[in-house]
């Protein structure tokens, strides 16, 4: 063989390998997520900003069909579609499966811990969470991908809730779990229903207000077009909504899949956290504008809440997932100098 054949032969078989190496390397990730937020409100428009993240960092290896506004599955159901192969993800919060282990209450709104976004966050990447929560969703064939957390949360009413005895006899949507309890201390008649019958309870007169987001993304879903009363700024919860892929399908992803679906969310939760400290101040002054009253509570009204909240930890610290995670709250929640005396 001569020179310059053997020159391209070997040139040949390097470009079949090549050819071949870079096929082995596209491979597709295929998704279908549900979130319970609907497309036109502010979190639903930064979970389809996540899905063209993710899309596009993976050059289009990721493709994603998403569901918005529990359009699967009711929004509870979200999680158990996803570990059972319905779905690949669910994009609700860990909130929503306290009945099936307390400790998700624990992941998806503590209730009168931390003040804002950033510390809960901190506590997650830094203070131990992931570490105490990935026992909890492994357990039940799913992995944590992460969380964004939009700050704390407003009341809609029909009538004024400026202090913890106007809760006396309050009928309200309640999310399941932790939250009932406490409210149910302070008078109040928490009603547990699924977050897309929210707006046609209140227009109905079925409950007198409702727990359901953050300001904005109440404007959003239309409720102080039906109610005329909010509080702002809130501080009774903070939901930490999560992404949770099916463990299996996740472990299946190319390590570069995974890498970039968990940074993303990490970039989801900086810009959540900092769209809503600008969405809900506008929201308020737009709410003002409109005739809506919104009630700041007094520092010590807001001590009576945050008592009575931390009182309920315990009840709730049932299952070994759960202790680990409240310990770990503690813990950290100590540092911060946010724990009732």
């Amino acid at each position: 063989m001569t020179f310059l054949k053997r020159a391209a032969s070997v040139a040949a078989v390097a470009a079949l390998a090549a050819t071949t190496a870079l096929t082995a390397s596209a491979e597709t990730t295929k998704l279908r997520i549900q979130t319970h937020y609907a497309p036109e409100t502010v979190s639903g428009k930064l979970a389809a900003q996540y899905i063209e993240d993710i899309q596009t960092m993976s050059g289009g290896e990721i493709e994603v069909e998403m569901f918005y506004s529990s359009s699967v599955v009711k929004s509870v159901e979200t999680f158990d579609a996803a570990s059972t192969g319905i779905l690949d993800c669910d994009m609700t919060g860990g909130g929503y499966q306290t009945g099936k282990n307390s400790a998700f209450q624990f992941v998806g709104d503590i209730m009168g811990g931390y003040e804002t976004p950033y510390q809960q966050l901190s506590w997650l990447y830094f203070g131990g969470g992931k570490e105490a929560a990935a026992p909890l969703y492994n357990k039940y064939g799913m992995e944590l991908i992460g969380w964004w957390v939009y700050g704390q949360e407003s009341f809609a009413s029909s009538k004024p809730i400026e202090k913890v005895a106007d809760f006396k006899d309050w009928k309200f949507r309640s999310p399941p779990g932790m939250e009932t309890k406490i409210f149910e201390k302070l008078g109040a008649s928490p009603i547990v229903m699924d977050f897309t019958e929210i707006f046609t309870a209140l227009e109905t007169g079925i409950i007198d207000g409702a727990d359901a987001s953050g300001l904005a993304n109440n404007v959003g879903l239309g409720l102080y077009d039906i109610v005329k009363y909010a509080n702002f700024p809130g501080f009774h919860s903070m939901p930490s909504d999560h992404l949770a892929c099916n463990k299996a399908v996740f472990d299946a992803m190319p390590e570069s899949h995974q890498r970039i679906m968990k940074v993303a969310m990490e970039a989801l939760a900086l810009r959540t956290a900092l769209t809503f400290e600008k969405k809900n101040a506008e929201a308020a002054a737009q709410l003002r504008e409109q005739g809506v009253t919104l009630s700041q509570w007094a520092p010590e009204e807001l001590a009576k809440f945050r008592a009575a909240a931390q009182a309920t930890w315990p009840e709730f610290a049932d299952t070994p997932e759960a202790k680990a995670l409240v310990d770990a709250h503690l813990t950290y929640l100590g540092q911060l100098g946010l724990v009732s005396e």
